[in-house]
Parts: structure tokens; sequence; C-alpha cells
């Protein structure tokens, strides 16, 4: 599945509905389907706040189910990471000043199996993460 929308906040909570949708044939447990909501909003959140700082851009958002592992990549074609290893520290932020929490990847990586960020300053930033779906009622 693929899906382009553009860097305004109101499209956050289109892209996570349409994610969850997504992932439904795989009979989510309201857990996973919250966990899988909350960090594809801050994946998003981080494009439209941080990628495009204000800006109109296109944030591209592409999902696969393999098995039973959901693999979520969102991108951007804004400012970029100049410094991924800090911009992934808790309370990091570069917009204090809009009383952000700088908790945005330290949200993704617990709530998905796996992150991995891309960027290139001046190019944007790529963002993949991947979660298992149905664990609990395979180790039951």
């Amino acid at each position: 599945m693929k899906l382009i929308i553009e860097s305004i906040s109101e499209n956050e909570a289109f892209a996570r509905t349409v994610v969850a949708a997504y992932i439904t044939r795989l009979d989510p447990t309201l857990e996973e389907l919250a966990d899988v909501k909350t960090a594809v909003s801050e994946a998003v959140t981080n494009s439209i706040i941080h990628g495009y700082a204000g800006k109109h851009g296109k944030i591209e958002i592409r999902c696969e189910i393999k098995n039973r592992e959901l693999e979520v990549e969102i991108t951007d074609f804004g400012v970029g990471i100049a410094d991924i290893e800090k911009a992934m520290q808790p309370l990091y932020t570069t917009k204090p000043e809009w009383e952000r929490s700088g908790m945005g990847f330290a949200f993704m990586e617990a709530f998905m199996d796996a992150l991995e960020v891309y960027s290139e300053p001046g190019k944007g930033t790529r963002v993949v993460m991947r979660k298992e779906i149905g664990r609990e009622e395979q180790d039951a």
C-alpha cells in the first residue's frame, strides 16, 4: 500500500487511520493497533514539524505485510537530519519553542519491534518501522 499526503497536521490522523485499516486483515489486538497508530502518528508528525518546518511538501507512506510482520515506511523530502544519533536521543528536539517533547523516535522504538532512520540534509528522511502482529496469540 502506498499513500501520499500533504504535510499538514490534519493529515496525521488520516495517515494513522489508513495504516490501522490496512492491518485489520491480520486481526490485531487493540494494543497492537494502538501501538502502530501511535508510531505512525509520531513519524508523520516529525515529517510535518521537523522535515518541512511548516512549509508544504509531500509525505509518502508505504506499508507491506510479509507473513505477520508489518513494515511501515514514512518518507519526507524536507530538510533532513544532520545527526541521526543525536536526533534519536530521548528529550532532544530542534523545536523547543514549539513545546515539542523530543520523544518521537523513543515512542516509535517503544511501540514497534524495529526502527531504522535514514536521512540526508537537504534531501529528506525515511523512517522504516516493523512490527509482528499476533505474536501474543502464537505464544499462547
